[in-house]
């Protein structure tokens, strides 16, 4: 599904990743966790064109989109929703839903699943999404980018800022999409409970490079706890 190799990655003028391979399968849910500041969000920002790749690939189905906009990448079927959720808060929440199918001039139809997953959204459909929590803000931001009905979808701390039972929501959520409509999913998230009940697999990064990575069932917790301290 996504594959990246030998990866180097600038943000600003300074190398935060270097070398980087890794692979996303097919189906999967997979999740890089690690410290702040070790380059986790540079890698999806890559992935998405958002940073500066002067070396290495990055493969999705086979081909090399490292030289292809950032549009054309949703395009070809990346979902991407950033850390900070980056709603627009002075539109409505249909609003927020509606613009990523005028953007790429698809047909004007929310696929009527996404509501399923997140049914509090059609109540406050014309509210503005500035006015919503910040679990709500987040279940809107994920369901914008499942609009685009992509093949992968990326997110970066889907539970950042977020009460312990509207984690839960987006957990099933994320699992149900993955489940029952095929899509996989490439996470970062510091918050490890998460990550060990809903990732099928899991990488930790330091200083740009994976140093642990495999089924999440078969490694030990124990290991992935004396790793993030320290």
């Amino acid at each position: 599904m996504l594959d990246i190799k030998d990866l180097d990655a600038y943000y600003g003028g300074s190398r935060v990743i270097e070398g980087l391979s890794l692979s996303i399968e097919t189906g999967s849910i997979t999740a890089l966790i690690g410290r702040n500041g070790m380059g986790k969000s540079t890698t999806l920002k890559s992935v998405m064109g958002l940073v500066k790749v002067p070396v290495g690939e990055i493969s999705l189905d086979g081909r090399n989109i490292i030289k292809v906009p950032t549009y054309d990448r949703v395009k070809l079927g990346i979902g991407y929703v950033p850390q900070g959720r980056d709603i627009f808060p002075q539109m409505t929440v249909l609003e927020n839903l509606m613009l990523p199918l005028g953007a790429q001039g698809k047909k004007q139809v929310i696929p009527d699943y996404i509501f399923g997953l997140f049914p509090i959204l059609p109540q406050f459909a014309k509210r503005r999404g500035g006015d919503l929590s910040g679990g709500q803000q987040q279940q809107l931001a994920i369901a914008r980018a499942l609009v685009s009905e992509p093949k992968i979808l990326i997110l970066d701390e889907p539970t950042e800022g977020i009460q312990p039972s509207i984690i839960k929501d987006i957990g099933a959520a994320i699992k149900k999409i993955n489940t029952e409509k095929g899509i996989t999913v490439f996470l970062v998230e510091q918050y490890l409970d998460f990550v060990l009940e809903f990732s099928d697999s899991l990488n930790i990064m330091e200083k740009g490079k994976i140093v642990l990575s495999g089924k999440t069932k078969e490694l030990e917790t124990c290991e992935i706890q004396k790793i993030l301290a320290e």
